[in-house]
């Protein structure tokens, strides 16, 4: 009955998705971005009811209270699909970091360049972090969050790999603190994977961190560090 559960979800979120965006572009001709953004909200919670009602799959988070006041840097464990829906609902206001071949898949793409996303290409290497902080500073100047996947892809639960500089160095830059966000979706939601378990998945929201006067790598180690053994709390 899961997997059953879990193709029916699958078929709703492309069907959701694919006829919203069709809707969301119209919609985006007539509105500012901060609308737009309350518009990409209303998809991702309609998702997430759907995900809780055919998958039994619910999420909590913890450590809401840490976000601090304005607008910030936060980084993502990126494990799932699952957190590429929930952010929008989890924090404020944003823009997100993701790779530019995004913004080539029809209709979808172009719901995705009308929220102001940051779309890179990874393979770019140095230039892919300027690009990060270049935009990452105009985002932040109007008022957005950035929400960042260090780790560039979806990694299988209980892996990592080593963390991008380009949030923390987008912090240091502009001064503004790093919020650093663990979950455990990947045990309920697997990458690559059609199978959706029953259960809660829950968000673990870090301490805010200061990049000011720090080392950008040393920074990035802590940052990596705090996530991931936070997640491996999280898969007991």
């Amino acid at each position: 009955m899961q997997l059953i559960a879990s193709i029916v979800f699958t078929a709703f979120l492309f069907a959701w998705t694919f006829c919203y965006a069709i809707f969301f572009v119209l919609a985006c001709s007539l509105l500012p971005f901060r609308y737009r953004f309350v518009l990409a909200r209303l998809w991702a919670r309609v998702l997430l009811k759907a995900l809780k009602w055919t998958c039994r799959l619910d999420f909590q988070v913890e450590g809401a209270q840490r976000l601090p006041s304005g607008n910030h840097i936060a980084l993502w464990k990126h494990s799932s699909s699952w957190e590429t829906i929930a952010m929008t609902v989890v924090f404020p206001r944003q823009v997100w970091v993701l790779k530019r071949e995004l913004l080539w898949v029809p209709v979808v793409g172009w719901g995705i360049r009308q929220l102001h996303a940051i779309a890179i290409d990874r393979r770019s290497g140095h230039s892919a972090v300027s690009q990060v902080v270049a935009q990452g500073r105009e985002r932040l100047a109007e008022g957005d969050w950035i929400i960042v996947f260090p780790e560039g892809t979806r990694m299988p639960q209980g892996e990592t790999r080593r963390y991008g500089v380009s949030g923390a160095l987008l912090a240091a830059e502009t001064g503004k603190l790093i919020v650093p966000v663990a979950h455990n979706a990947g045990r309920y939601w697997p990458r690559r994977g059609l199978l959706k378990k029953p259960g809660t998945i829950r968000v673990v929201i870090g301490e805010p961190v200061s990049a000011a006067g720090r080392d950008i790598r040393a920074l990035n180690r802590e940052i990596q560090e705090w996530i991931e053994a936070t997640v491996a709390t999280l898969q007991t």
